[in-house]
């Protein structure tokens, strides 16, 4: 689908060039002719991007771009400001007001394109995180907070990769007001050393550096996981746009020209920042939600609907290997007595206890499930059952042997448990995909037996 595009401008000369070389890329547009119904027309048209002009009656760019970014319904849409204006506070006062770039008249197509095209990634991008966010709180039922302010920027680890002593200079006396750790590399190659040992919010490319082509850090960065959403601002020449816009288009975020200005790489630097904290907090945020959802709090286990979502792939697994696997059932003998003669508080430290017992009794390709209750599952890809029991047998003992401490409470006490244990053979995915009915036909067994036992499926 087409990205939307909104052109803010009160000379309709101007959204008609603008507008026409849009189309060329097959872009939807629409069009405001001041602040106000720009304003509007966002909430109308829920726009990709937005290039807003700054001189306007009314309602000027800046105060328009403010209102966007301040409104949190609106503020993750990308805004570049357009605009005659070329003197660098005006710069500086368009990015303090929340724009993502600043482009001054008359405009250059190949630079204007390739920032689109940027900036259109990184909001898919962010979109994309924020919906999983959403997703995750739906099944976690849990808000989380967040722990970091993204506004709040300072302490950052930087990188600047550039053999001209002069830029980095700059930059480091430039970015002292953050507290930033700056570390610099004076090519790509040891620029990649740094990069396996070290994380960065920031990367810092100088594009003309002396023996090697600066872009190269793009594809350096991007084909890695761990780096491949680290801002990248370039440092170039204004008579260099043309590899600037071949940075954006291989990954890079944001270009400074030299000569530099102190206010406005702070301005583009923070920027950066804000995004990528931003960024840090949305993939956080997604995974605790996510293990709010998939984990037992208490216990620390996966739950039920993490075993239920990952099933068929457990059996999937055993046709495609040619190994068995095998599951045991364990339940807390008596557990209602402890419940009933030493509280809840002293059930729940038990609950943990056996947990983490249980952990530390299986390997980690095993899967420790809380089913619900006392009762809990271990999943054993690739065992056959005789080593399962053996396994069983052992945690049996380690529970039984070593009592337990519990809340409120001087003496330690004895708990046990009880085990059930079945496997699932390849080559009959039907009989497989009974085998914790079956592992709960031994579990029962073994409780009716006497419990502090281990019985394998008698069918077996």
């Amino acid at each position: 689908m087409s990205s939307r595009i909104l052109i803010v401008d009160d000379i309709p000369v101007n959204i008609k060039l603008l507008a026409a070389k849009l189309a060329r890329d097959y872009y939807v547009i629409s069009t405001a002719s001041n602040g106000f119904e720009a304003l509007k027309k966002v909430e109308e048209d829920k726009p990709d991007l937005i290039l807003l002009d700054v001189m306007m009656p009314e309602m000027d760019g800046f105060e328009t771009c403010r209102r966007l970014k301040s409104n949190p319904a609106t503020a993750h849409i990308p805004v570049v400001i357009i605009t005659a204006l070329s003197d660098v506070s005006d710069r500086v006062r368009g990015l303090a007001a929340g724009a993502d770039d600043f482009l001054a008249k008359p405009i250059n197509d190949l630079a204007l394109m390739a920032r689109i095209r940027s900036l259109l990634r990184m909001k898919i991008l962010m979109d994309e995180w924020r919906s999983r966010e959403a997703t995750a709180l739906q099944f976690s039922e849990v808000l989380n907070e967040a722990t970091s302010d993204p506004l709040d920027v300072r302490n950052c680890n930087i990188l600047i990769v550039a053999d001209d002593e002069n830029d980095t200079s700059f930059i480091r006396e430039t970015l002292k007001p953050l507290s930033a750790n700056t570390v610099e590399a004076k090519s790509i190659a040891e620029a990649e050393k740094i990069i396996e040992k070290f994380s960065f919010d920031l990367v810092f490319s100088q594009l003309d550096l002396s023996n090697e082509d600066g872009l190269m850090i793009c594809p350096c960065l991007r084909s890695n996981p761990e780096t491949r959403h680290v801002p990248i601002l370039m440092l170039s020449d204004e008579n260099d746009m043309e590899r600037v816009a071949k940075g954006f288009d291989l990954g890079a975020n944001d270009y400074l020209l030299r000569p530099f200005d102190t206010h406005e790489l702070f301005a583009r630097t923070r920027t950066q920042l804000r995004y990528k904290r931003n960024y840090d907090r949305l993939r956080n945020g997604l995974e605790h939600n996510l293990m709010l959802a998939l984990v037992d709090p208490l216990t620390g286990a996966f739950n039920r609907r993490y075993l239920d979502a990952h099933l068929p792939r457990f059996f999937q697994h055993v046709e495609t290997v040619k190994k068995p696997l095998s599951v045991q059932m364990i339940d807390i003998d008596f557990f209602k007595s402890v419940n009933d003669k030493y509280g809840h508080p002293a059930g729940d430290a038990v609950l943990k206890e056996v947990s983490q017992r249980l952990l530390n009794s299986v390997r980690p390709s095993d899967f420790l499930v809380r089913m619900g209750g006392e009762e809990f599952a271990i999943v054993m890809p690739e065992t056959e059952l005789r080593y399962a029991e053996k396994i069983a047998d052992r945690i049996r003992q380690k529970i039984a042997e070593d009592p337990f401490a519990v809340p409120q409470n001087s003496e330690k006490i004895k708990v046990t448990i009880s085990i059930g244990v079945a496997e699932a053979k390849p080559g009959n995915t039907e009989i497989a995909a009974k085998v914790f009915d079956r592992a709960d036909v031994a579990l029962l067994l073994a409780k009716k037996g006497g419990r502090n036992a281990v019985v394998v499926d008698p069918s077996a």
